[in-house]
């Protein structure tokens, strides 16, 4: 059964982490050189891909007494925080242009373009963590998926309009405050 409290809870934690990353300026370059649908086929195929091992390293966690796995999502989701803040603006992904417009072409190097540099990514942690945290796989899964396809989406489609209106910094803070807010009281449960 999927909860939907904690599919919308890593849809939000997972959505504002990764809209200041590299990949929504990486869908944007590509939605803007290629057919919007064949991008957002590989950049999605590949972020599912990203999800699923995320939330099997998750799930492995669970193994783990509580209060272990209590300390440690609290430690990463301040670690996360952190990189958030202290993260240098202007880190762009070269993207490498395919011969054609071909479907599996341009699906293909986007594909290969988030497989590459998503992983080991923040949001992939993020998502074993809370893998972890809920002992939910199938919510857990469920809210990051459709986040990072969302972030993928607005890339691909309207990330320009989204940059002039809301500040990348404003974004940043506000998801590094979220997965503060969240570290902390990940920690407070592993003591209490």
């Amino acid at each position: 059964m999927i909860s939907f409290t904690v599919t919308a809870v890593v849809f939000g934690v997972v959505f504002l982490a990764e809209l200041p990353d590299k990949t929504a300026l990486a869908g944007l370059v590509l939605g803007t050189r290629y057919r919007a649908s064949y991008v957002f086929a590989g950049v999605a195929a590949a972020f599912a891909l990203h999800v699923a091992l995320a939330v099997a390293a998750g799930s492995v966690l669970t193994l783990l007494p509580q209060q272990i796995v209590q300390a440690l999502t609290g430690v990463l989701f301040l670690g996360g925080a952190a990189v958030l803040l202290l993260k240098k603006d202007g880190d762009d992904e070269e993207i490498r242009k395919p011969e054609n417009q071909s479907f599996w072409k341009v699906a293909g190097a986007g594909f290969m373009l988030i497989l590459v540099a998503e992983f080991g990514d923040l949001t992939q942690i993020m998502t074993a963590n809370l893998a972890a945290r809920y002992d939910d796989p199938l919510s857990v899964g469920l809210g990051a998926v459709l986040a990072l396809w969302a972030v993928a989406g607005l890339g691909i489609v309207g990330g320009k309009a989204l940059m002039r209106r809301v500040p990348l910094a404003l974004i940043t803070k506000i998801a590094a405050l979220l997965m503060i807010g969240l570290g902390v009281w990940s920690l407070f449960e592993a003591v209490a």
